[in-house]
């Protein structure tokens, strides 16, 4: 009798002529297992009202006799949009139905639930939760799922029509196929597979029957029905799905993780490459008694002599007992097939190869090596004649460095408390270049000992400032101070330059912001004390009048002409300024000196069209690497995971960078804006360098944020 309709029908028929069941498989079909079959503990209760008998509408292709008892007939429109073409087939969650999409005119497939289970909450439930899981997959080799509808109270589900047919058919019409045809499908089926497990969802009932074939000759896997997301599934929620691909674990009822899912793999590859199923038996009781006796098929080989050994492995691993003895992952199995690239198996599911998949790859290509120790040792010689020629080409190395970083702080704090500014809550120091003074001597001195008059350390051209504030110092670019940021604006605050050998070249010190003794006639203020903290001699220089205005509030102002003392032949200008008693300004102007604060920065159009170059090129990365990112994700090509882990692994170390370099305050709302500031440029950084193709992320967020900020801050610093 068939087991679907009950027809007699004679005992060699492999399939029913009434309904298209096969009779040989019969226990094929995906199903609840029967409760004497499921393992019990004290703390378990069979289910009730689950049949053992197999379904009375087991999985089967329409033929013209089976049309009858089908639902909808040819030419029923469905809301408005869906006509249907006819009946696909039956399986253990309903119908298939070919249909056309009368709004997108493109064929369709519609999964009807049966009548019966329409009303049953749990097959509801289920129904719903394949949409909802199957919709997380996008991959070329998983069938697509569109839409849930529901009409005149049956529920179904749109999904893309896959013209060709089921994997377990082509087998049973040419048995074993041929080797590269075999390896070609199983690639395929891993990438599916892998896609689903990137979306961590576990397949559950992977065989051949949810095997398509297109008419392309691609492999598509459908039917996620008792799939689910791995964390959903614990002990005794895997007791359905088809018994001659379960796992082990899954018949026992135990936990099921993605390699669950490899062993079911090995299975169909074992079918695909020998054309025999691992695990046969007349009837269902018969095979969960051979599954439970029998743990390993017979060998591959034993089958097909001349059996790849590399694929027999594969299958033998896939068919590990204990799950932990199985490939960890799709990829992996793809990768061990004959002629396995890692990176094209890694490609092949989406995904972003990993460090170890490139190490595994195939060599070809790789250096000689006698080229690569040349290479290597040619590497060593460029650096050690670097390191050899630093002295004559290092600036650090030119100018004479008399005192420590610590020892040029020191000096300017004790230079800023002899003037009267010794009200210090923050402060911040570093070195600068002076380039006008390098582009000078670069213009006007061809001869070839011109950097030797550097030694001298006057004029400056690596010096030290330092600053200092009653109040914390927070900077408007929120993440380090610099000898301009923040403005001098808070009353007290005090700033140093010295050469390299500690003597002062600038100076300044913000007035009080209102003044005491308005009326009383201001005291001379000794103008040699600057000159002494400078290592200058008043009398070397000549008064004359003042031309440069200070940048704060005075009531004396005073110049004076002179030459430097090493180099006589550089004339130079002091202007100094002081209020109320106290020095407010300081400076030594040199002829390359320009006032910045009145003219217009020179630009040649070279260097605006270098800007709008750089400017044009971020903006053009960043729209690039979104329009990247969209279309991977669209074709399901987009290594989501490995993205995430590069940007999470490049915000922890540009956060990082910043909790130890950022100019750190005690106020918590000025610690906060930092905090912030430095959130959104990091954010936006690993953002476009997990999405950008050859982005180094560890630097994105700083080189985003200097690629802006570089050039157009470049002659401001220069001036600094």
């Amino acid at each position: 009798k068939c087991p679907a309709c009950t027809l007699d029908i004679a005992e060699d028929s492999l399939s029913c002529p009434s309904c298209g069941a096969e009779v040989d498989g019969a226990y094929a079909e995906t199903r609840i297992l029967p409760d004497d079959s499921k393992p019990r503990s004290g703390g378990e209760h069979s289910r009730e009202g689950k049949s053992s008998a197999p379904s009375a509408r087991s999985r089967t292709h329409a033929t013209s006799d089976s049309l009858e008892g089908a639902r909808f007939v040819a030419g029923t429109i469905l809301n408005e949009r869906y006509r249907v073409v006819g009946l696909v087939g039956r399986g253990g969650m309903g119908e298939v139905y070919r249909a056309e999409d009368l709004t997108l005119e493109q064929p369709v497939a519609l999964k009807f639930l049966p009548e019966a289970l329409s009303l049953d909450g749990a097959a509801l439930a289920r129904f719903h939760r394949e949409v909802r899981i199957a919709r997380q997959i996008s991959h070329r080799n998983v069938c697509r799922v569109y839409d849930i509808g529901e009409y005149e109270g049956a529920r179904f589900i749109s999904m893309e029509f896959v013209r060709g047919e089921e994997l377990s058919s082509v087998l049973k019409r040419f048995g074993r196929l041929p080797s590269d045809k075999a390896v070609e499908i199983a690639r395929q089926v891993c990438a599916g597979l892998a896609a689903a497990h990137d979306a961590g969802v576990v397949h559950r009932d992977l065989k051949p029957g949810n095997v398509m074939i297109d008419e392309n000759g691609n492999v598509r896997i459908t039917d996620f029905g008792l799939s689910g997301l791995i964390e959903e599934f614990g002990g005794g929620a895997a007791l359905e799905g088809t018994p001659e691909y379960m796992s082990p674990e899954q018949l026992a009822g135990r936990e099921l993780t993605a390699r669950s899912d490899i062993y079911s793999l090995g299975l169909v590859l074992y079918e695909i490459f020998t054309g025999r199923k691992a695990f046969s038996a007349p009837s269902l009781a018969d095979l969960l008694r051979l599954r439970k006796t029998e743990l390993v098929p017979d060998s591959p080989s034993s089958i097909v002599k001349e059996i790849d050994p590399l694929v027999e492995r594969v299958i033998e691993r896939c068919l590990a007992v204990d799950p932990k003895d199985r490939p960890a992952s799709a990829l992996q199995v793809a990768a061990a097939l004959p002629g396995g690239d890692p990176l094209a198996a890694a490609l092949a599911a989406g995904e972003t190869p990993s460090p170890e998949m490139v190490a595994a790859a195939p060599k070809q290509g790789s250096l000689r090596p006698a080229l690569a120790i040349a290479l290597l040792a040619a590497t060593l010689a460029t650096l050690a004649l670097t390191l050899f020629l630093s002295d004559k080409v290092l600036l650090h190395r030119i100018v004479p460095l008399d005192k420590s970083a610590q020892g040029l702080k020191e000096r300017a704090v004790e230079v800023a408390r002899k003037f009267g500014y010794d009200a210090a809550a923050d402060g911040d120091s570093g070195f600068f270049v002076h380039n006008d003074y390098l582009n000078f001597i670069r213009a006007n001195d061809k001869s070839p000992n011109r950097w030797e008059r550097l030694k001298t350390g006057r004029p400056v051209a690596l010096g030290f400032w330092y600053r200092q504030s009653p109040r914390r110092l927070v900077p408007f670019n929120r993440q380090d101070v610099t000898a301009a940021d923040p403005p001098h604006v808070i009353a007290g605050m005090a700033g140093v330059s010295l050469d390299a050998r500690g003597r002062m070249i600038n100076f300044y010190g913000v007035p009080p912001q209102v003044a005491d003794n308005q009326n009383a006639p201001p005291a001379q203020f000794d103008w040699s004390r600057l000159f002494t903290e400078a290592g200058l001699d008043v009398a070397d220089f000549k008064p004359t009048e003042p031309k440069w205005v200070s940048p704060h509030p005075y009531d004396q102002r005073a110049a004076w002409e002179g030459h430097h003392p090493s180099q006589p032949d550089s004339p130079m200008r002091v202007e100094a300024a002081a209020f109320q008693g106290k020095p407010v300004w300081f400076t030594i102007v040199n002829p390359w000196d320009r006032p910045t604060r009145q003219e217009q920065a020179e630009e040649s159009p070279g260097e605006g069209m270098i800007q709008a170059f750089f400017v044009t090129i971020f903006f053009v990365i960043l729209l690039g690497a979104a329009l990247l990112a969209r279309h991977n994700l669209r074709r399901g090509l987009g290594d989501r995971k490995g993205a995430f882990r590069l940007a999470a692994f490049a915000f922890t170390l540009e956060m990082v960078s910043w909790l130890f370099a950022a100019h750190h305050v005690s106020d918590v709302g000025g610690e906060f804006v930092l905090f912030i500031e430095s959130l959104a440029w990091t954010l936006l950084g690993v953002g476009r360098g997990a999405s950008s193709p050859g982005t180094d992320c560890s630097r994105a967020a700083s080189a985003t944020r200097s690629s802006v900020a570089t050039f157009f801050s470049a002659r401001s610093s220069a001036s600094a």
